[in-house]
């Protein structure tokens, strides 16, 4: 015996399924994701302490803008000189014919400025895809396309900090 819910299920089973339209394919260059900031946009992040450096690199007229401001902005010299120090490594030309923006946050004014330093020889690097370039920044200086691992020991229990201890005073 057949009840009304059986004849519901037959009368759904009988229909026929429809056919799922093809998608239409998309071309190459719109399958690949884009950054952020562009398709010809290349973005790196690097690392120091405390300090996230994000760096976005592409084809320019030479500009160089931390957090918004221009790097020539910048007061402390030592630390805009530790800043633009891959940009004086490479050849005119390149430095020229990029812009290249960096958000950085977190860490002190040191830390900060050597993210940024490492954000910036990263990006030449992965923008200009080329090998001896990479090889010159690390002949310079290991920490300028290698991420700095090292990270402040936490403060221990009976001290002030990470490995001094509290002095006695038996008198």
């Amino acid at each position: 015996m057949m009840t009304a819910k059986d004849e519901k299920k037959k009368v759904v089973k009988e229909q026929p399924k429809k056919e799922a339209k093809p998608k239409p394919a998309k071309p190459e260059a719109a399958q690949q994701k884009a950054p952020k900031k562009g398709r010809d946009t290349v973005v790196v992040r690097s690392k120091r302490k405390e300090a996230v450096a994000r760096a976005y690199i592409r084809k320019g007229k030479g500009r160089v803008r931390i957090n918004k401001l221009d790097l020539n902005a910048v007061g402390n010299p030592y630390t805009k000189a530790i800043m633009s120090e891959p940009l004086t490594m490479i050849d005119n030309s390149l430095a020229k014919g990029v812009d290249i923006d960096i958000d950085v946050y977190g860490g002190g004014t040191m830390g900060q400025a050597q993210a940024v330093r490492s954000a910036i020889a990263r990006a030449l690097v992965a923008y200009t895809k080329d090998a001896k370039l990479r090889d010159m920044f690390h002949s310079r200086d290991k920490f300028l396309v290698v991420e700095d691992s090292r990270r402040v020991e936490p403060k221990k229990y009976k001290g002030p900090k990470a490995r001094a201890r509290f002095q006695k005073s038996y008198r």
